[in-house]
């Protein structure tokens, strides 16, 4: 097998751009890279505003075959794969996107590392045999997989292709696995599942008071932050238009004069540890212009001044009234020139969060919405989003559409959605939401196409969860402090996994959110359904599953334990265990969830509520006048057809009555709530002991 060009390729001169004109996606007038830099920008080629900008740089390369890479490189990136390489890659595309291209670019500087240590100054001596055990080497390397070791292949595949379409090829030998497959080059099949169902969801202590902090900033302190940063722009206007005269400096020297007189604290701001001199908001307070400020304070008679500083350094309060409470409680005494920064970094984290996790968008998704993407609905009804996508979007001839296209199906929005956008169209009010040039602080810039960098937004949301915590603490909410994820960092992607597990599932440490969960799961479901490709109603079917076969696991042991189980629904729940076995840890796909769900196995384990729902949407009195695909767990009824109980949940039943009961003998519970308290009580034990005479049992008791 030959990759023979279509036609005559051309050698590149040292002034050709590294990406052709045609080939120029990104708005404006991008800046080109030439051939004869070392560092080549691949930005030209990305018009998607959320996506890191790429660039390949050439120095590391061993230089005895740095320009033979750069060669095949430059051919990547402007001509396609040669028709005969795709023989029998079905999925493989003829033109990479910039993020291909620049992760293909870095496997070829790792392997010109390793030709050069096995003594291959050249890929023209780059025979089958170095190729096979190149592919032993990266195979047998600590953690490797075989999606990456895949990935290093094909990368080696385009090398040789490129080169040899090229109109200078070094010739190195066809790599074995384009004759012979590639299974015989990779490590051993893994035992786990892989990509984004694989990702780990947020832990419900974590996402729990993350969101929390985020709904409250959105919705509370949202109005307090930007009046603060208006005021802060204000300020600023002010300092910056003051003309510098001899009045001005005069009026700075009776500002400073009175603060050292008084024995008054000078406004400062925190700086890389240290206090230094606010210069804006100490020119907007004395009325003149802030370069005034620094010199000034250079002069001999400030000398001084500094060693005051560090002795009484001041805050730099604003005029804006703290209007948002917790609790009852204000969230903050007074806002402060110097914190508005961080505070509208923070605010715009908090409608990232918000919406990554609130609507089930990837990352890339939610940086590329703009304002008047959620227009108010006419007549009034359900709130829609209209954005774009990008994965899997493909130009005519099935190669990466770097713009994406917007989505066939808009998202539903709920109403704590709807508050973040809001917010982010008075920050963004034109272009991107997230456009890093609007949000910068204390005033925007004009709009520049490029959103916050995502990962600069983990970095964002770290700092967040800091302060959210902070806040807790401050506020005498110790419950609220966001724990640290036992998975790692909360990052940006697993939003949308957290999502499905969480509506799924429902924990009871989230009782809180619950009812929201059930709001979400009928919208995300619902906004999601007519579109059969995207992959968030296929997560909610995979988590739905998951719960389920968890459930029935743990069922399924305590009956083979000689556990009891009570109810209406008691003997479906014993069928649907015995099924426990076949699909214990075993839901990776969407298709393996719907074999449980479409087997009428979904059981839901409702420890809220003391009970376990064997769900038949017939006979839910959880849905009154629609039917659903699932059950309400915050609406449980006694008299549903539905319930069963195991001791379990009879021995937690008897616990909670006495935990009532205890409330209820206090001296220091009013008599009606003594009352009532005891009366439920009462009723508690009354269904655990209804459980005992009627439990039955897959084994005979011992005697």
């Amino acid at each position: 097998m030959t990759a023979l060009p279509a036609e005559p390729p051309l050698l590149p001169t040292w002034r050709t751009p590294v990406v052709a004109p045609t080939l120029v996606v990104a708005p404006g007038r991008p800046f080109l890279s030439i051939y004869a830099d070392d560092d080549w920008s691949l930005a030209p080629m990305i018009a998607n505003p959320g996506a890191a900008r790429v660039r390949i740089d050439w120095s590391p390369v061993p230089a005895a075959l740095r320009e033979e890479m750069r060669l095949a490189a430059w051919m990547m990136i402007n001509t396609e794969l040669p028709a005969g390489v795709l023989v029998g890659h079905p999925a493989w595309h003829s033109r990479l996107g910039p993020h291909g291209i620049y992760d293909t670019v870095r496997r070829w500087h790792r392997f010109a590392h390793w030709l050069t240590e096995q003594g291959i100054p050249s890929l023209a001596g780059c025979t089958a045999d170095s190729f096979t055990a190149y592919a032993a080497h990266h195979a047998n390397r600590p953690g490797a997989t075989r999606g990456d070791a895949t990935k290093e292949l094909v990368a080696l595949t385009r090398l040789w292709a490129f080169d040899a379409a090229s109109a200078a090829p070094a010739g190195p030998a066809m790599p074995p696995w384009q004759r012979y497959g590639v299974d015989d080059y990779l490590p051993a099949v893994p035992a786990v599942g892989r990509g984004e169902n694989s990702r780990e969801p947020l832990a419900e202590g974590t996402i729990g008071p993350l969101l929390i902090w985020a709904l409250r900033m959105v919705d509370d302190f949202a109005a307090d932050i930007l009046a603060a940063r208006q005021e802060a722009q204000d300020l600023t206007e002010r300092a910056e238009q003051t003309a510098g005269t001899r009045e001005s400096m005069a009026r700075l020297a009776r500002y400073l004069d009175r603060l050292v007189e008084r024995g008054e604290p000078v406004p400062a701001r925190r700086h890389k540890g240290e206090h230094q001199v606010s210069l804006i908001y100490i020119a907007a307070q004395a009325g003149c212009p802030p370069r005034q400020v620094n010199s000034h304070l250079a002069t001999d008679r400030r000398k001084g001044l500094r060693d005051y500083l560090r002795s009484r350094p001041g805050r730099c309060p604003l005029s804006t009234q703290v209007t948002g409470t917790v609790g009852g409680r204000p969230w903050a005494e007074a806002l402060d020139f110097t914190e508005i920064p961080q505070l509208m970094r923070h605010l715009a984290t908090a409608c990232f969060i918000v919406l990554a996790y609130l609507t089930g968008m990837r990352p890339g998704e939610v940086m590329a919405l703009e304002s008047g993407c959620c227009p108010e609905p006419d007549p009034p009804g359900r709130y829609l989003i209209h954005g774009r996508v990008f994965k899997g979007v493909l130009d005519p001839d099935g190669n990466h559409h770097s713009p994406g296209q917007i989505r066939e199906v808009p998202w539903v929005a709920i109403a704590p959605v709807v508050s973040a956008i809001r917010v982010l169209e008075h920050i963004a009010p034109d272009g991107l939401l997230f456009d890093t040039a609007a949000h910068t602080v204390p005033r925007g810039r004009a709009a520049t196409g490029r959103t916050i960098h995502l990962q600069a937004m983990r970095t964002r949301i770290e700092d967040f969860a800091a302060f959210a915590s902070d806040l807790a603490r401050r506020l005498d909410r110790p419950h609220e402090v966001v724990p640290a994820d036992p998975h790692g960092a909360i990052g940006t992607a697993r939003f949308r996994r957290s999502l499905a597990w969480h509506i799924a599932r429902r924990p009871g440490g989230l009782v809180a959110l619950a009812v929201q969960y059930g709001h979400l799961r009928t919208a995300v479901s619902a906004g999601y359904a007519a579109r059969g490709r995207d992959g968030i109603h296929e997560l909610l079917n995979i988590e739905t599953a998951r719960a389920t076969a968890d459930t029935l696991t743990t069922l399924n042991d305590d009956l083979a334990a000689g556990a009891g189980i009570s109810g209406p629904a008691a003997r479906r729940a014993i069928h649907a265990a015995a099924q426990a076995p076949a699909f214990a840890g075993s839901v990776r796909t969407h298709r393996q969830a719907l074999d449980i769900l479409n087997q009428a196995l979904t059981v839901h384990d409702n420890p809220q509520a003391f009970l376990m729902c064997v769900y038949q949407r017939d006979r839910a009195l959880c849905h009154r006048t629609d039917i659903t695909d699932a059950p309400r767990l915050d609406r449980c009824r006694p008299a549903c057809a539905n319930i069963a109980r195991t001791d379990r949940h009879a021995d937690d039943l008897v616990r909670h009555a006495q935990t009532l009961e205890k409330q209820a003998a206090s001296h220091a519970v009013p008599g009606p709530l003594a009352d009532r308290l005891a009366s439920r009580a009462a009723r508690l034990r009354g269904i655990a002991d209804h459980h005992e005479h009627n439990r039955i049992s897959l084994q005979e008791p011992t005697p």
